[in-house]
């Protein structure tokens, strides 16, 4: 039995939708954030060193990463589901969306995550330069290259219904993290309607709603 090591509000959410588009049968094993750090607690250690989210078990089997989660479950129980042919250009593209999601999109909304609260939450005897500094950085660098981000991926949405071409796959689970996040921290609105239009298809779809209904609240999409 598979066994999804589920962290409230984090990218495990599209571990358990993965798991209902495939109709697979698996246990939730949940784990609150920290309030006061947000941090994922200590419990996770014990499952994964790195104590991170999402992690799954199958069997012997103990493994972390998004990416690599979805490429196991794919292929180990997806039949030829959700993965175009090798080969293909749609399976190169596919890919380069499992790698692009974390490496080039997440670490640009996690540095705005990260200079958002030390402009919010620094002491008051050092809160004005806090956001002086946190300030200048956003504006001269973050988030330029997350508008630079948006624009390319609003770009790619009109080449194809979906990232990998013009049947869904798994690239548009992994996918589905960093647009969310970008709505949530980074401006991410209807100037943006191929985006926007890939969020509504998804949120839409069944196994989408039967993965929210078994991981709670999602505080993303509030």
């Amino acid at each position: 039995m598979i066994v999804v090591h589920h962290l409230n509000n984090s990218r495990s959410q599209r571990i358990l939708w993965l798991l209902e588009e495939l109709e697979l049968n698996y246990e939730i094993k949940r784990y609150e954030r920290k309030p006061k750090t947000m941090l994922a607690p200590e419990s996770l250690r014990e499952v994964h060193p790195l104590g991170k989210s999402p992690v799954i078990t199958d069997e012997a089997l103990t493994l972390a990463e998004s990416g690599a989660i979805i490429e196991y479950l794919v292929e180990r129980y997806g039949k030829g589901r959700f993965v175009p042919p090798p080969g293909t250009a749609e399976r190169l593209r596919y890919t380069y969306w499992l790698h692009y999601a974390e490496g080039s999109a997440m670490p640009l909304l996690l540095l705005k995550l990260v200079f958002d609260r030390i402009e919010q939450q620094a002491p008051f005897f050092v809160k004005p330069m806090a956001q002086l500094i946190a300030n200048q950085t956003k504006s001269s660098f973050i988030e330029p290259r997350i508008k630079q981000h948006l624009n390319y991926l609003e770009a790619e949405l009109g080449k194809s219904l979906w990232f990998a071409g013009e049947e869904f796959t798994a690239a548009d689970v992994q996918m589905s993290f960093p647009i969310e996040v970008a709505v949530s921290r980074a401006g991410l609105d209807a100037s943006y309607p191929k985006l926007i239009d890939f969020l509504e298809r998804i949120h839409a779809r069944p196994a989408y709603q039967r993965a929210l209904e078994r991981g709670g609240t999602y505080e993303l999409l509030s």
